[in-house]
């Protein structure tokens, strides 16, 4: 009796986050191919079996291959996991169109907002790909370090989707003894979690950096909660999403786990350091850099108070002084908790 052909899977994107994929589903023994636009990043993969640019000291199995070329990655494909950083997404994907004949699965699984359209990754993907795509879009979002993962680690996230049988397909992809998928359809607020939860981490990062105390960085996190559900709420998302996994879970996770990039990036900037100077010594994006200016823009396009987001920004782009932007923080007009602002 014939076997039935394995799952193919297309990795576009070999960051930290993309490589940690590809080798978690090429661990279920399905055939993986991982597009890197590195091709030090390609030869390291195929010669050693390591990403020695984003994820070193990570053995990859040898069902995981690696390429330049995005038409020998996107050939003969059944699933596509999109994984580049936000700030080059379009350009990928306006790449990536006219190589897509028929419509297939597409998971993003890239945390930010493109910062001059203030567009979702989706919405961006809505733009660019061919219209009979738009059904197969999905979103995994949720508190998920890429070293951790690689490692077998319990990790559990959210899968999002309009269409609850293909949700329900792409769950079992990715599941795994070790790797647990919740499905969602709140495709808008499981997106906005994975990308305002980094523009926190960089305050919550301040916060430590300035040796404010536990008091002061559980307080941000909260309020920084707060900030997110009520842009998700003008924006049509599901307040409930920001109390799940792809919310409340990545906050925490970003905001006080010693494995995130922007929680550091945040630390350095309270202890002094020039922004320039501190993304001129990392080697992987800190995405909530440029997601904290599109945050802006989405609060003042939705009328949205968020005066967490504000701080940041001028922190990172007005030279305000850390110091300076919680103090302003704290002596804010007295609000009610549950208050809209």
């Amino acid at each position: 009796m014939t076997q039935p052909a394995k799952q193919r899977v297309s990795v576009i994107g070999a960051g930290a986050w993309g490589t940690a994929l590809a080798r978690h589903v090429a661990e279920k023994q399905l055939p993986v191919c991982l597009w890197a636009y590195e091709s030090d990043v390609v030869e390291s993969i195929e010669q050693r079996r390591e990403n020695h640019r984003y994820l070193p000291g990570v053995a990859l199995p040898s069902g995981l291959s690696a390429t330049t070329s995005l038409e020998e990655a996107l050939a003969e494909a059944d699933y596509l996991v999109f994984a580049v950083p936000s700030h080059v997404a379009r350009a990928v994907l306006r790449r990536m169109a006219p190589l897509l004949s028929l419509p297939l699965p597409l998971i993003s699984a890239t945390k930010g907002i493109e910062e001059e359209t203030l567009q979702l990754m989706t919405q961006v993907m809505q733009e660019e790909l061919p219209a009979a795509m738009q059904d197969f879009l999905l979103v995994l979002s949720g508190p998920s370090f890429a070293a951790e993962v690689s490692q077998g680690q319990p990790t559990a996230i959210s899968l999002a989707g309009l269409h609850a049988d293909l949700v329900k397909q792409t769950q079992s992809l990715f599941m795994t003894p070790s790797f647990r998928v919740y499905a969602d359809d709140d495709v808008i607020g499981v997106q906005l979690g994975g990308a305002l939860k980094n523009v926190m981490a960089l305050a919550a990062g301040v916060v430590d950096g300035l040796e404010l105390g536990h008091n002061a960085r559980a307080a941000l996190i909260t309020r920084g909660l707060a900030e997110m559900i009520r842009l998700g709420a003008a924006m049509g998302a599901d307040p409930r999403t920001f109390y799940g996994l792809s919310g409340v879970g990545d906050l925490i996770l970003t905001c006080t786990g010693p494995l995130s990039r922007n929680h550091s990036v945040g630390m350095r900037l309270g202890r002094g350091e020039g922004l320039a100077a501190i993304l001129g010594s990392m080697q992987a994006v800190a995405e909530g850099v440029r997601t904290a200016k599109a945050a802006l823009g989405l609060a003042r396009r939705y009328d949205v108070d968020m005066p967490i987001v504000q701080e940041v920004n001028a922190v990172l782009f007005a030279e305000k002084s850390c110091r300076q932007a919680v103090g302003d923080l704290m002596e804010r007009e007295a609000k009610g908790e549950k208050a809209r602002s």
